[in-house]
């Protein structure tokens, strides 16, 4: 369920589908299993795409956060959150899990932080073994087509829909490793709502939970504050800092076409436009989460 204030009333949608809550019992009973997890978050959101369930379970579990699709992120933002995530004793590690950038850099990364067990087993005699891994992380953050690009094959389906895995997949690699690939999984309720509206601008959550006018007036206040020289860029310079919502709306249904009869604003196609440029970085690099004012909820 999302838990979102509006108007001083609570609007309750229900989210949280029972084969999440069945994922999340299958990654604690599997947890002993592994040597080391693979934590996939969406770079453009490294706090709101952070399930905190999965950290509490993490335990002292070897762990590479991989900051997934790099080339969508402000990258001095995205810098100071690698730093953050490194002080709480994290690996951490940029990749592009698409184009396949830095995945090359996966395995000698995992075995560096593996490095004293490998070599306990070797100094044993025991045989050199595959690491076996777990990939968690919220869903459409990209874990089936990491998975893809590590095997250079269509080992599991993929989309860009959030939810398309449903089930546990174990995937063994050429280059030494057993994965398990589990389905991404949501936590129950959000305890601040931008974390709820940062996720539904990135396509995290689909696009029938929030209201997308709810949604896309997260997205245009944010860009107004942090972004709005990307706002005039793409879209007019009569955009600016202090102009309100419809008005920000209207000029970008003019600019674009949106329109209906009467010359009025097809504001169902505006949202579209705005949240289809987020996201496939026609407004540029963009990092919805800002480490000083997250830091209040960490």
């Amino acid at each position: 369920m999302i838990i979102v204030e509006k108007n001083n009333r609570y609007q309750q949608i229900n989210w949280y589908p029972g084969h999440m809550f069945k994922s999340f019992k299958e990654i604690k009973e599997n947890l002993k299993l592994m040597d080391i997890i693979f934590v996939l978050v969406d770079a453009r959101i490294p706090f709101s795409s952070m399930n905190p369930e999965i950290q509490k379970v993490l335990g002292n579990k070897p762990t590479i956060i991989l900051f997934n699709k790099m080339d969508l992120a402000d990258k001095s933002k995205l810098k100071k959150w690698i730093e953050y995530y490194e002080q709480k004793g994290f690996t951490c590690l940029e990749i592009d899990a698409q184009s396949g950038k830095n995945v090359n850099l996966l395995k000698t990364t995992a075995e560096e932080v593996l490095k004293e067990k490998i070599e306990r087993e070797q100094n044993k005699g025991l045989k050199q073994r595959s690491i076996k891994t777990m990939v968690l992380g919220i869903p459409n953050v990209g874990k089936s087509t990491l998975i893809n690009t590590l095997s250079n094959r269509k080992s599991t389906r993929t989309g860009n829909t959030p939810g398309v895995t449903r089930s546990k997949q174990w995937v063994k690699l050429a280059n030494g490793f057993d994965l398990l690939d589990m389905p991404g999984v949501l936590w129950p309720k959000f305890e601040d709502e931008t974390v709820g509206y940062n996720l539904a601008v990135t396509g995290a959550i689909k696009d029938n939970i929030l209201p997308l006018d709810d949604v896309t007036h997260h997205a245009i206040q944010f860009l107004q504050t942090n972004y709005l020289s990307r706002l005039k860029e793409r879209y007019s310079d009569e955009i600016t800092e202090n102009s309100e919502y419809v008005e920000v709306l209207d000029i970008i249904g003019k600019k674009r076409g949106a329109l209906i009869s009467r010359g009025d604003i097809d504001y169902d196609r505006v949202y579209m436009i705005v949240l289809n440029d987020l996201r496939t970085k026609q407004l540029g690099e963009l990092t919805f989460d800002l480490l000083w004012e997250n830091m209040k909820m960490i």
